[in-house]
């Protein structure tokens, strides 16, 4: 990589990927040379969020001069990457030596290398210009933080739905108890017209409406940027033109008033990390939804969501400069392509597992499923490859977020594969990350809560008004 940043192999090769050159291990290995130099300086970054929340990010790097200072550069841009992903921000303070500030401005910039997110999170995200802001350590503000608590409400008659980018799940749940469940096959993604998401989302509702006495609450989990029930950006909908999106943006509250009860949506990581807090009966749970893509979301240790963006799918795990590059942001080496159906497809011709033309994304999946279970080695390979990812990208990701528990869920996690994956996450963290093996728990759910586990926590965002 780039100015002398060293790229570290893991102990643990994925099956798949010898390539594969964990973030953690590179970031890990760059600050022990940092503090073995004796001349080690403060690198702060600091994301502030449209609501005057601000994430501060407490680092070192080599001071300015020093022979090793062009590595600070590699090392501060992957950084910010992931902070912006995993905690989101407007504007990002790079606190430290000058040329570092400096370079993360020019890559941040309308016309830089990281443009895609330069536009997403100032225009799209947070509706303001993105800014770099480059200034001594000691001048950045101090964090300031918020946080909510989310759902947790599961008396009387809901429905719950999870919008993924290749099925709509839905749930009807009567006191806390889900009595019926459907998964259904959609292609959002590709749709131009929003009455095709209306319709589908309309029908996903009635039909679990029927299966209750009555109906007292909606709640819904959704990919994307949901503020007060509407999505301001989402992959989902990417297809949807710019002039017909206010269609989208308005339809979770057009589904409030045709049905006359409570709704709230929330982001699909939230709710994930909501569903891991709920089974658990515990906080400090970091949420891993492994389906179309990678949905992240976090229950911090007081069991509060944060406000932050926790879209990991698009933070880095993966320094390899040859990485696979995401079609929809244009960078390597980032989540979902690695913990999600999009890994299963990019491994699946490597080991001869044709995927069946026209089918849907979800029939694609089912068909490598269906090989794993018939015990086609090369499928094997694939979920161990997951196993090893997971377990570098846990290392990782337990360097920015407080932690006790692991929770995976989603469509690619069913069947053998899901505990193919855990085994293989748990031998990484056991070998070469013992203390972060020692505190914290990764599981799966059962089966039923491992497939719907979203879209039943979903049902508990709404609070019912008894008069």
């Amino acid at each position: 990589m780039a100015g002398g940043f060293r790229l570290i192999a893991p102990t643990h090769v994925p099956p798949l990927e010898p390539a594969f050159r964990p973030a953690v291990l590179a970031n890990r290995a760059f600050r022990e040379e940092v503090a073995a130099s004796g001349a080690g300086v403060p690198l702060v970054i600091a994301l502030e969020r449209r609501d005057g929340s601000l994430s501060r990010y407490d680092t070192v790097a080599f001071p300015d001069g020093h022979p090793r200072a062009d590595a600070n550069l590699a090392y501060a841009e992957r950084l910010v990457k992931f902070l912006l992903w995993a905690r989101g921000g407007w504007r990002v303070f790079v606190g430290g030596p000058l040329p570092v500030g400096e370079h993360i401005r020019r890559v941040y910039a309308a016309d830089g290398a990281r443009r895609f997110d330069y536009h997403f999170m100032g225009e799209q995200v947070y509706a303001h210009p993105f800014k770099v802001t480059a200034c001594a350590a000691q001048v950045v503000p101090a964090a300031r933080e918020a946080a909510q608590h989310l759902g947790r409400h599961l008396d009387g008659c809901r429905i719950g739905f999870d919008l993924g980018a290749s099925d709509l799940k839905v749930s009807a749940v009567v006191d806390g108890e889900a009595i019926f469940s459907e998964e259904i096959v959609w292609e959002p993604v590709e749709q131009t017209d929003p009455a095709y998401h209306q319709s589908k989302i309309r029908q996903a509702l009635t039909l679990a409406m029927s299966k209750m006495p009555r109906l007292d609450a909606i709640g819904g989990s959704s990919a994307g940027v949901i503020v007060d029930n509407r999505p301001m950006v989402a992959s989902l909908f990417r297809g949807i033109p710019a002039g017909r999106f206010g269609e989208i943006r308005e339809m979770f509250l057009r589904f409030r008033d045709e049905f006359g009860v409570p709704l709230d949506v929330a982001n699909d990581g939230d709710v994930t990390a909501l569903a891991g807090a709920m089974s658990l009966d515990d906080n400090a749970v970091l949420g891993i939804a492994m389906g179309s893509s990678e949905a992240a979301g976090y229950v911090n240790p007081e069991g509060a969501i944060t406000g932050w963006l926790n879209e990991l799918a698009f933070a880095p795990v993966d320094y390899n400069p040859g990485a696979a590059v995401d079609e929809w942001s244009g960078d390597a080496g980032v989540g979902a392509l690695y913990f999600s159906q999009q890994c299963v497809f990019r491994h699946a011709p490597a080991v001869g597992i044709a995927l069946p033309a026209g089918a849907s994304k979800a029939g694609m999946l089912k068909h490598v499923q269906t090989a794993l279970e018939a015990g086609h080695e090369g499928a094997r390979k694939i979920w161990e490859s997951i196993g090893v990812y997971l377990g570098y990208g846990i290392a990782h990701y337990a360097d920015f977020y407080d932690l006790r528990h692991v929770l995976i869920l989603g469509r690619v996690t069913s069947g053998r594969g899901g505990d193919i994956i855990l085994d293989g996450a748990k031998a990484v963290l056991a070998a070469e990350f013992p203390d972060v093996a020692a505190r914290i728990n990764i599981q799966l759910p059962d089966e039923k809560s491992r497939r719907v586990g979203q879209s039943i926590a979903a049902a508990s965002l709404p609070a019912i008004v008894h008069t």
